[in-house]
């Protein structure tokens, strides 16, 4: 199998780039930071305190069941049976998910449905600690990233062509706690490994993005 780990801090433009990628060399792409948004999308709605009643979140662990499936061509989240998709990318459920992500036991529950699918697909994964805990040896590691201000500006004006009413000011805030909050968490925090390809596309639009992440992933496996 092929693993391509793709990392970046909230708002890179990860998922999407991956999700093009992968369209591109036929992989299955996963998208690990769902996982956790779905997560975090269960302990908000059943009232579970994530931050301060950790074992509430585990004792939900362990009456959860999450599956991903593909339909019209996009990743689908599977929450207990129901499905989330179009719920997991508010502001709210992405700070939670961030707060949720901190919490071993929460680590460890995904990090063994991640490598599970790595070993049945050749995939391209998307997250935070891909290439440095999830998949060590994966085959290409990038990380991709681009300044906190053109990330929020592209994370708004997304949520706004989505219907979702919010503040330049507030996705930027919610993007400056969530680096904080990657990059100081104890457990696997966000940084770039000492083998990937750094791919900073600050200056870049999207088919520029997927055309420099595609090129390193030719240059590697070819």
């Amino acid at each position: 199998m092929i693993n391509i780990a793709l990392d970046g801090p909230s708002g890179a433009g990860k998922s999407t780039v991956a999700r093009r990628a992968a369209e591109i060399f036929d992989f299955v792409y996963i998208d690990t930071g769902a996982m956790f948004r779905s997560l975090a999308l269960k302990a908000l709605d059943t009232s579970v305190d994530i931050v301060s009643d950790h074992d509430a979140v585990v004792s939900m662990l362990n009456n959860t069941s999450l599956d991903i499936c593909r339909k019209d061509g996009q990743q689908h989240m599977i929450l207990d049976g129901v499905d989330v998709t179009g719920k997991i990318r508010t502001p709210e459920v992405s700070k939670a998910a961030s707060d949720i992500a901190i919490i071993p036991a929460v680590r460890e529950w995904v990090l063994k449905a991640e490598r599970a699918l790595a070993r049945k697909y050749d995939c391209i994964m998307d997250g935070r600690d891909i290439g440095t805990c999830v998949l060590p040896n994966a085959d290409v590691k990038i990380f991709l990233t681009a300044s906190a201000e053109a990330r929020a500006q592209r994370r708004h004006r997304e949520l706004i062509e989505k219907g979702i009413d919010t503040s330049f000011d507030e996705v930027l805030s919610e993007m400056k706690y969530r680096d904080k909050q990657d990059c100081e968490r104890e457990v696997s925090p966000l940084r770039m490994s000492e083998d990937a390809h750094l791919a900073d596309t600050t200056e870049l639009n999207l088919e520029e993005s997927v055309d420099l992440v595609c090129s390193i992933i030719r240059k590697v496996i070819n």
